[in-house]
């Protein structure tokens, strides 16, 4: 069962009530340390590559799944960046969610950058000190623990 469809299921069971859903996500930096952004199909906003945990996956697995699906590129993980776990969120169709994010940094071994227009509409890579506004809370302190691992702590 993939996670869209596990959460359509559980969504069936809730409906839009709160529940709690594992995310896992990736950074990746181009030679000049741009940091890649994906611009969301469901939201029109900016956030890191990333998605549910399927059943049956490590977050590891669910990052390598989702890069490729959402930007076309082959990944590995290289370290963890962190785990964030104070966001509630509210999706665009009033689905609620304690969402918890384990955020990896990855490295590319293959593939061609692209966008399904579906999920991802818009790929870019950004300076850190020059970055939209992103998504959501997890998204914003991954930026923040980004910029304070390449800049070091003042």
């Amino acid at each position: 069962m993939n996670s869209k469809n596990y959460i359509k299921w559980i969504r069936s069971k809730v409906g839009d009530e709160k529940i709690i859903l594992v995310f896992s996500g990736g950074c990746v930096f181009d030679i000049d340390g741009k940091v890649l952004l994906q611009r969301r199909g469901d939201s029109n906003k900016w956030g890191f590559p990333g998605g549910a945990i399927e059943i049956g996956e490590t977050p590891e697995m669910t990052v390598v799944r989702e890069f490729k699906e959402e930007t076309g590129l082959d990944v590995t993980v290289s370290d963890l960046i962190g785990i964030y776990t104070d966001c509630n969120m509210e999706y665009p169709n009033g689905d609620k969610a304690h969402s918890i994010c384990i955020a990896y940094s990855v490295e590319i071994t293959g593939g061609q950058l692209k966008c399904d227009n579906l999920e991802t509409v818009e790929l870019k890579y950004f300076d850190l000190n020059e970055m939209p506004e992103l998504f959501c809370k997890q998204h914003e302190e991954i930026k923040n623990d980004l910029q304070w691992c390449r800049n070091g702590a003042d």
